[in-house]
């Protein structure tokens, strides 16, 4: 009689960390914004990663582990990867609705996913994300029209996110969540300079650095940590799936934090975008390792 509710809890309980994770990255990256008016996006994007990559090196002490000289070139890769990710992110909601903006970098994924699976059906979640980024990206004058610009850099980020999961797989096979900490390090030594000669002394407002501090737990180690543990207790093709939602998460996360509202088509666009992005994953023919996002 006992065994059916443990198996639905064992079921749930993977499910609501991940939910928790991607509320609090998206949670992380309203706060974020409310820094750029300070340090701009590129500075907030050093700050974030600084006290990210020092939490993460005191929580798992990376340096003792050994690694080949193709491993770290992978680490080197992905860090780079994970660090214009980031920036390019945050450059881009500086302009584009948080939601809008998790949907646009949201193709990179679903490009590797696609990639990964060649049958007939793929043709339709094609179609299904050219329709939603149609529908996103700017064409002509309307009121409702997004920032060109900033849909470039959601784009560019997820590029950079799609680099992030081809080499964070490569990179992680082998030494694990000590893989991320050396990967955000390596995103924090690339992005600081670009934050360090936009923002300059500014980066040491007293008032700013807690609040610095919670974007890098809320988006970095916070997430991390719950992803990975859900990780070890669902199978990859679910936690694609369910990754798919963040768009949904991000856009009620600017709603209630920052003000932003979506028209329908907007919504409609992030919904084709998700339904693509869930009919690629169920799509894929074998399993295979899932990588954590990090926006």
């Amino acid at each position: 009689m006992n065994i059916q509710p443990r198996s639905l809890a064992a079921t749930l309980f993977p499910i609501g960390l991940l939910i928790i994770a991607m509320t609090s990255i998206q949670s992380g990256a309203s706060l974020a914004k409310t820094m750029f008016p300070v340090v701009g996006a590129q500075g907030t994007t050093a700050l974030r990663l600084v006290f990210a990559s020092i939490i993460m090196l005191l929580l798992l002490r990376p340096w003792r582990v050994r690694m080949s000289t193709a491993a770290l070139r992978s680490v080197v890769i992905y860090g780079l990867a994970l660090g214009g990710m980031n920036l390019l992110f945050y450059m881009a909601v500086r302009t584009v609705p948080l939601g809008i903006a998790v949907a646009l970098e949201f193709t990179g994924p679903l490009a590797v996913a696609l990639l990964a699976s060649r049958r007939v059906m793929d043709f339709l979640w094609i179609g299904l994300a050219v329709i939603g980024l149609l529908l996103l990206i700017p064409i002509g004058q309307s009121d409702h029209a997004i920032d060109p610009t900033g849909a470039a850099y959601a784009l560019g980020a997820g590029v950079c996110w799609a680099l992030y999961i081809l080499y964070g797989q490569r990179a992680g096979s082998e030494h694990g969540i000590q893989t991320a900490a050396l990967g955000v390090l390596v995103a924090a030594l690339f992005v600081a300079p670009i934050g360090i000669a936009h923002a300059g002394s500014a980066l040491l407002t007293p008032a700013l650095l807690p609040v610095a501090l919670g974007v890098a737990i809320l988006s970095t180690a916070l997430p991390y940590s719950l992803e990975m543990i859900a990780l070890t207790k669902m199978p990859a093709r679910t936690f694609g799936t369910l990754m798919s939602i963040e768009p949904v998460i991000a856009a009620l996360s600017g709603l209630l934090f920052l003000g932003e509202v979506l028209t329908i088509a907007q919504w409609l666009a992030i919904l084709a975008i998700i339904t693509a992005s869930v009919g690629a994953t169920l799509s894929m023919r074998r399993e295979a390792p899932a990588a954590v996002a990090a926006d």
